[in-house]
């Protein structure tokens, strides 16, 4: 069993592109989600890769990944996939001796910008370049599968009726 262990945070400015180690974009499905099981359906370039990811305790999750590297399913994502489609740049970023992830989103949650490092344990120390703002590990909304019930870009609607 895959155990996946992360920290999620805000990104406050762009002092991290100079770090740049690689760049791709992804598109990601969901298929199912509720508070015990989300499964995944992600296209990177001319791959694809259904992940199976168990609830969230902590910062820590079971996580089982099955690649494809004949993909032919973007148009089955598209038809069966909850709405909107994650589509995103994920960018891998050298810090100290970690590699982080930056995610720049584009579609309905263009705006957000999150940074992620997995660690070998939830205790583990790691480096905070100082381009990370607020960590959001334990919040939800920023969880990918959220993003695509609900989109950044109606978060303010949403504030707004409160």
């Amino acid at each position: 069993m895959g155990i996946e262990i992360e920290r999620k945070f805000l990104v406050c400015n762009d002092n991290w592109r100079s770090a740049v180690i690689s760049e791709q974009r992804l598109v990601q499905g969901y298929l199912i989600h509720d508070p015990r099981l989300t499964v995944r359906v992600r296209i990177q370039g001319d791959a694809a890769q259904l992940t199976i990811k168990g609830a969230t305790s902590g910062i820590s999750r079971s996580e089982f990944e099955y690649p494809n590297s004949n993909c032919r399913c973007g148009g089955a994502i598209a038809r069966i996939s909850q709405h909107p489609l994650i589509d995103k740049t994920r960018y891998q970023v050298r810090c100290a001796e970690s590699i982080w992830e930056v995610d720049v989103f584009a579609g309905a949650n263009a705006g957000l910008i999150l940074a992620e490092i997995e660690l070998p344990t939830e205790d583990a120390a790691f480096t905070q370049p100082e381009w990370l703002d607020a960590e959001v590990s334990d919040d939800s909304r920023y969880y990918n599968v959220n993003l695509a019930a609900q989109p950044f870009s109606c978060w303010a609607a949403i504030e707004a009726t409160k």
